[in-house]
């Protein structure tokens, strides 16, 4: 009887081992399965690497300068009898600003000039007396002396009281005024700033190696922040014939017109030189680009091999597209462009979006990408 009990649970025991080991192997087998199953392919965005003529620029940063610009101030202390100009006022050249209390120096004209009305009546006797030698010789010219010394008391006296008067110096838009009438004024005094805004200087600095790349009549794009969707278009009129000693840069002018005033001197400018001779150079998208401490690098759409190096083929008879990771050299970035220097050729097609998803030979399927223009679009592959 024991002996049919051991056997009976012995039984069960084989039934339950049995019966887990079938239910592993299934599991093992519908896993198996599972990832016997092909992935379905990732679908990305894909742009075409074009060759295009690409001319190379210096960029750099600069201030805007007038082209004229002055602080208006006085030679002479003086307390203000006429202001003849308002703040933001354009004015031309030689025109009157301002007027201090000049009657002291007025006064001393008047008498300086009959000074010199009595000496050169004086003058004129004596060089009819002379010739006659009713006088001597040292008296007429005592009495010449005399004359001259008047005339240059009433010219020191003039140019006294020209200075008691502010004129503008060039045409150009007057600042705001800090001084109104009656204000007592020291020497120096800065009563407003004139600027002439017809045009402006850029000045900016270039590196010592970039020198040999820049010439006068080049031109320079030229942007502001005041401005950020316009563009300016400078051309280099001047380079500075030392290099500087503590930054080993160079500075360079260049001449830019503003016929409607819209810049103003001071202004903090972005500026790319345009060198010359545009190459022809490979560009993709910006988007392709991944950028790391490794190396920057974009995936290309490539055709899968088979073992004999024929391109596999899906069910459908078109070949089967993987994403290839590729190092690449990068270049200068421009209105979403990327220059590439080493590693994609003309005419091939890179991933614009979706690389997230992607590794080293991923099977893909192409659309192109709607964000960027038609003739970057990357078309899908024929068969």
């Amino acid at each position: 009887m024991l002996r049919r009990r051991m056997l009976i649970m012995l039984g069960v025991v084989l039934l339950i081992l049995l019966s887990l080991a079938g239910y592993k192997a299934f599991s093992i087998y519908q896993q198996v399965k599972l990832f016997s199953v092909p992935k379905p392919p990732i679908s990305v965005a894909v742009a075409t690497a074009r060759e295009q003529p690409w001319q190379t620029r210096l960029p750099t940063v600069g201030t805007l300068k007038a082209l004229q610009g002055v602080n208006l101030s006085l030679e002479v202390a003086g307390t203000v009898k006429e202001l003849q100009f308002e703040s933001g006022q354009k004015v031309t050249a030689g025109q009157p600003l301002l007027q201090l209390d000049s009657a002291v120096e007025s006064a001393l004209l008047e008498t300086a000039q009959a000074d010199l009305g009595l000496s050169q009546l004086d003058f004129g006797r004596g060089s009819q007396l002379v010739g006659s030698q009713a006088i001597s010789r040292g008296e007429f010219d005592r009495l010449s002396a005399v004359l001259q010394k008047n005339k240059a008391t009433v010219n020191q006296l003039k140019a006294a009281l020209a200075k008691k008067r502010m004129l503008a110096p060039f045409s150009g838009t007057i600042g705001i005024r800090h001084v109104d009438v009656g204000d007592y004024l020291a020497s120096g005094t800065v009563i407003a700033t004139l600027q002439d805004l017809s045009s402006l200087y850029v000045d900016f600095f270039v590196p010592e190696q970039a020198v040999p790349k820049i010439a006068l009549g080049q031109s320079v794009s030229v942007m502001v922040s005041a401005y950020p969707a316009d563009q300016f278009t400078a051309t280099i009129s001047a380079i500075n014939p030392k290099v500087e000693d503590t930054t080993r840069n160079v500075q360079v002018r260049a001449t830019l017109a503003n016929p409607d005033g819209k810049l103003l001197p001071g202004m903090f400018t972005n500026l790319q030189v345009l060198l010359p001779d545009p190459q022809p150079r490979v560009v993709v998208p910006e988007s392709a680009i991944t950028y790391s401490l490794y190396g920057n690098s974009l995936y290309v759409v490539s055709e899968k091999k088979a073992d004999d190096g024929s391109p596999e083929k899906d069910d459908k008879g078109q070949p089967v597209l993987i994403a290839e990771r590729r190092f690449v050299e990068t270049g200068e970035r421009r209105n979403g462009l990327v220059l590439i220097n080493k590693g994609v050729s003309n005419g091939e097609q890179v991933v614009s979006g979706g690389q997230i998803k992607l590794d080293h030979g991923a099977h893909i399927t192409t659309t192109p990408d709607k964000t960027l223009p038609a003739e970057q679009n990357g078309q899908p592959r024929a068969n």
